[in-house]
């Protein structure tokens, strides 16, 4: 049995059954780890949902701002986007069971024996370990429960950027799911900056990449991410690693494979040249 962590996906079907098809992905034995943002961007959405919904117990997702970003466009709460690529998906005669199985993946995936923990966007330096599951835990169940459209309508919100045990139900929702799929920096004290995207120069910045925050979870856990293409995968501390390759924006998509720590990448079929 071999485990394959794999970086966002964002809808190039072709490359990710490519890029399986080089270490003969075998469902029945092997199993498939992904950085969420299985969505939007390529062209190809649908096809990859529907793959990964029919592998069934060999995948393991972690939930994407774009994945939630589909959840809310069906239900009417955003709207979708050119460069989104979603027509066909909204379109499809078994979109209900698609968005069914979506709305039910986690926002962390935790390996205690390998010490893995994957999340999209990556871990707060506020949380220890007892944090980070109740965290996700909690924000899961309330995507999960009848009354999640205020939590979906409540996506984006920049003001929701710092951890307190005091906030409301809705302000630690809203924070955590900011921390799972959104964050790249942070400011010296951990408050959250949702706005900025890249630091051209950092040493004229007080902004701190999250990675680089003192991080209580990554004294005993190899940390996996995705969302931040600019990375290029590079630029992490060890133990810190981050599989988005921006295979959408024409660079690659990426794989590791957990046993022997080999990378393996699959060049984008198409680059189309959207505004990042």
């Amino acid at each position: 049995m071999s485990t394959y962590l794999i970086g966002d996906v964002h809808g190039c079907y072709h490359e990710l059954k490519l890029l399986l098809s080089q270490v003969k992905f075998k469902p029945q034995k092997d199993q498939i780890w992904l950085t969420g943002d299985l969505v939007a961007r390529g062209p190809n959405s649908l096809d990859v949902l529907r793959f990964l919904r029919n592998l069934d117990n060999c995948v393991k997702v972690v939930l994407g701002n774009h994945d939630l970003h589909l959840l809310a466009v069906y239900e009417g709460l955003r709207n979708t986007r050119t460069t989104d690529h979603l027509h066909d998906l909204l379109e499809a005669h078994d979109i209900k069971e698609i968005i069914n199985w979506l709305r039910y993946q986690p926002l962390l995936q935790i390996d205690e024996e390998r010490k893995i923990i994957m999340s999209h966007a990556g871990i707060a330096p506020q949380w220890d370990i007892k944090t980070v599951k109740l965290c996700a835990k909690e924000t899961w169940k309330a995507l999960q429960g009848d009354d999640y459209l205020p939590l979906l309508g409540s996506l984006n919100n920049n003001l929701s950027n710092d951890w307190s045990p005091v906030l409301t139900d809705i302000e630690k929702l809203c924070f955590n799911i900011n921390v799972f799929t959104r964050m790249r920096y942070c400011y010296p004290t951990g408050q959250l900056d949702l706005i900025t995207k890249n630091i051209q120069d950092h040493s004229s910045s007080i902004l701190i990449p999250w990675f680089n925050m003192s991080l209580p979870v990554a004294t005993k856990y190899t940390i996996v991410f995705g969302h931040w293409s600019t990375l290029n995968g590079a630029g992490t501390p060890n133990g810190i690693i981050c599989l988005d390759t921006g295979c959408c924006w024409g660079g690659y998509l990426s794989m590791l494979r957990w046993e022997d720590k080999k990378f393996f990448k699959q060049k984008s079929l198409s680059y189309k040249n959207h505004k990042l």
